[in-house]
């Protein structure tokens, strides 16, 4: 997927005014506009600016989109890091799948997903509730399974007195359920938009997402990890220590096993009503032979066993 420069795209600087922004959007839609322009390419100069403007008139996705950096350049290959926009407080009107399909996969891919739909409750005696916000925050796995407490700090976007976009940093005390899964959310009762006159002030979701771990990966309730064993383990069987978020356990390899093969432990993912389970893939590592001895010992491996990995491939064609 190519990068897009929004910013080149429009003719701005990247400290360009919102009020800029709008000026130089109105002047290119006139320019490319498909019922009046002349140029060749005006259908798709058109399309290209409506998508810029899309981020760059939205304070809250212009911030996101400037904390990508300004090193990219239009055209590179481009993949969003995971969690790129953790932290980022959001207001609402997000994009739907069908609202998003009219842009390119570099806008989908950054913002296709922004579901989030804030607006004001309905109006009633003595002023109108604020608007729900909405951010995706990382947390440590082993905050999610133990449960914990934390300050989280969140960037909150806002145009200054000179219609420049700017981030506010605002840190509030987290409680983190215990068996929390990426996807789910953390209500925080109040700490959304502000209320009109007497009307109470929205809420804040959370959207949790997990931080990459040395060892562990998550899919739902269930975890996974890889698991080193020697050739004499896979081969005779074994039992070995093998790590969880609740600390460490012995498993047993059965004898016979091969790169690839899952084990489970049951019971030993997320906990919760039903506890999810952990899934352990066997690496089979092979020693390496740096020495003579090692040579030799392989040597009379290579002579022992009538064995050849790749029979199945010969068989096969």
């Amino acid at each position: 997927m190519e990068f897009k420069d929004y910013y080149a795209i429009m003719g701005v600087s990247r400290d360009a005014s919102q009020d800029e922004i709008k000026r130089a959007y109105r002047k290119l839609a006139r320019k490319y506009h498909p019922d009046v322009s002349k140029e060749p390419d005006a259908e798709a100069r058109f399309k290209e600016v409506g998508e810029a403007y899309e981020v760059l008139k939205d304070p809250e996705k212009r911030a996101a989109y400037d904390q990508l950096g300004a090193n990219w350049k239009a055209g590179q290959e481009f993949h969003p890091p995971p969690g790129w926009d953790a932290g980022f407080e959001f207001s609402g009107g997000g994009y739907t799948g069908a609202d998003a399909e009219q842009f390119s996969d570099f806008f989908r891919d950054l913002f296709g997903d922004f579901q989030y739909h804030g607006g004001h409750a309905r109006g009633h005696r003595g002023g109108m509730r604020g608007e729900d916000h909405h951010a995706r925050i990382l947390i440590g796995l082993e905050d999610a399974f133990h449960g914990a407490t934390r300050d989280i700090s969140l960037k909150v976007p806002q145009v200054d007195e000179r219609g420049h976009v700017v981030t506010k940093t605002r840190t509030l005390k987290v409680r983190i359920p215990q068996g929390i899964t990426a996807g789910q959310r953390i209500r925080l009762r109040g700490q959304g938009g502000p209320g009109l006159g007497e009307g109470k002030a929205g809420d804040l979701y959370l959207e949790v997402e997990f931080q990459p771990h040395p060892v562990f990966r998550a899919s739902g309730k269930d975890i996974y990890c890889d698991l080193p064993v020697s050739p004499w383990e896979a081969a005779l069987g074994a039992s070995v220590p093998v790590p969880t978020l609740d600390g460490t356990v012995e498993m047993k390899i059965p004898a016979g096993s091969q790169t690839g093969r899952q084990l489970r432990l049951k019971g030993r993912g997320m906990p919760g009503r039903t506890p999810g389970d952990q899934y352990v893939e066997l690496k089979i590592m092979t020693p390496p032979a740096s020495s003579a001895a090692d040579r030799e010992m392989y040597e009379k491996m290579a002579a022992h066993f009538d064995y050849d990995p790749r029979s199945t491939m010969r068989n096969a064609s």
